[in-house]
């Protein structure tokens, strides 16, 4: 449950898709990536996307979530968005993530209707609502309600986090551990954006908790973010496509 809105940057889905890359965030590219900023999802989120809350330090991203009101939002936190979009493979982050009641810290794909196209989406959500939590879900225009928990630790530390996803399979890994894997069902099937975000709310308690706005700031750090094509050989030595003991072929 994403909720995830964005403009329209680039051609129809059904265009070819983008091909593999390595982004070690040195600098956040122009080409490559768009900034959200002046605008929130809807009335859920109770912070609005604004450049200012997206910085590269010390080679590495921080989307950050802060009491620096803008226009209608008490608060102002950080998103960012790939221009092109990319179809099956291997997406993976290796990423310091915040947790913190009604807090939404993600990477995930997503396409649909202000791309005037199908809902396609892939997802890896931390979340606490009564505790730290991961959800992974997908979704298409058919099929919206595939999501898991997964309890984790808020220790504070840097993590490996990846999905493969195939035309009738869908596999998440932490560190290189297969946690969910997706074999039936109807699967997402267009080419979609990659995003990176972190977003608060007041409304949605039930899924994600009641926000304290005393935990603000927080932020979301990504040393690296990567694509690979299917097919492709693994192209960089954190991928889980070059991993000892992880056998993707399976």
């Amino acid at each position: 449950m994403t909720l995830a809105l964005a403009v329209s940057l680039t051609g129809p889905s059904h265009a070819q898709a983008g091909s593999s890359f390595f982004e070690p965030f040195d600098r956040l590219s122009k080409t490559r990536w768009f900034t959200s900023s002046g605008w929130a999802n809807g009335k859920h989120q109770s912070c609005l996307w604004h450049k200012d809350r997206v910085e590269i330090a010390n080679g590495k991203l921080l989307l950050s979530l802060t009491a620096d009101a803008k226009e209608d939002r008490s608060f102002s936190c950080g998103e960012i968005q790939t221009k092109a979009r990319y179809g099956y493979g291997t997406y993976e982050a290796r990423m310091k993530v915040p947790f913190a009641s009604g807090m939404n810290a993600n990477l995930f794909t997503f396409i649909g209707a202000p791309q005037d196209r199908p809902h396609n989406e892939i997802d890896f959500e931390f979340i606490a609502p009564q505790g730290p939590k991961l959800q992974t879900n997908f979704h298409t225009a058919k099929n919206g309600e595939n999501t898991e928990f997964l309890a984790m630790q808020n220790d504070g530390e840097f993590r490996n986090y990846a999905f493969i996803w195939e035309p009738d399979r869908i596999r998440w890994f932490i560190d290189g551990k297969l946690i969910r894997d997706v074999r039936a069902g109807t699967l997402p099937n267009e080419p979609q954006k990659i995003y990176l975000s972190l977003w608060s709310t007041d409304t949605l308690v039930d899924w994600m908790g009641s926000f304290d706005h005393g935990s603000a700031p927080q932020t979301l750090a990504v040393d690296w973010l990567a694509y690979t094509e299917q097919g492709a050989e693994c192209g960089f030595e954190q991928s889980v496509l070059c991993l000892d003991g992880v056998d993707v072929a399976q």
